[in-house]
């Protein structure tokens, strides 16, 4: 298998919802090992995903060994799309390029007056893109001042 998969590239399929952790409001769909293959790779690919009719959102495919990936849906996206463990889904998938980051201008701001713009960008493309993620998806702007310097912090680790 290739190391990563094609930017841009798009993959449909069906798969029926899991319950992925047992008392917990996790749930997850198998992705087919056909798509698995096309995407030649057995590590995480970042996607923007759709559920049915949902809107697109950004998320990781996860590897759970095996050649098999894994692809979270969120509580959200399931409420959104009325459905529930056990329901056949339809999902598309378009593969994005990890290298392609975004700085949100108060991340970006918080990073300068820290000096850690260049630190954080020393951290992996894919550590990168998860952390805006979750910025970007705080719901109170409190969480999201919070998840601002917990990045910074982490820049400043890696901080030669």
């Amino acid at each position: 298998m290739k190391h990563s998969p094609d930017s841009g590239q798009q993959l449909s399929f069906q798969a029926s919802l899991e319950n992925w952790a047992e008392g917990m409001d996790y749930c997850a769909v198998p992705v087919p090992p056909d798509i698995t293959q096309a995407l030649g790779t057995k590590g995480p690919v970042l996607v923007m995903a759709r559920v049915n009719d949902s809107a697109p959102f950004q998320v990781s495919l996860f590897p759970v060994g095996g050649g098999q990936h894994y692809i979270r849906i969120k509580a959200k996206v399931r409420q959104a799309t009325k459905t529930k463990t056990g329901d056949r889904v339809q999902m598309r998938v378009t593969v994005l390029d990890r290298a392609d980051i975004s700085i949100p201008e108060d991340l970006a701001l918080a990073l300068r007056a820290e000096g850690a713009t260049q630190a954080f960008t020393l951290l992996p493309p894919g550590k990168q893109n998860f952390m805006i993620r979750r910025i970007a998806e705080a719901a109170k702007p409190e969480t999201r001042t919070k998840r601002i310097q917990e990045v910074v912090d982490a820049a400043l680790q890696r901080k030669p």
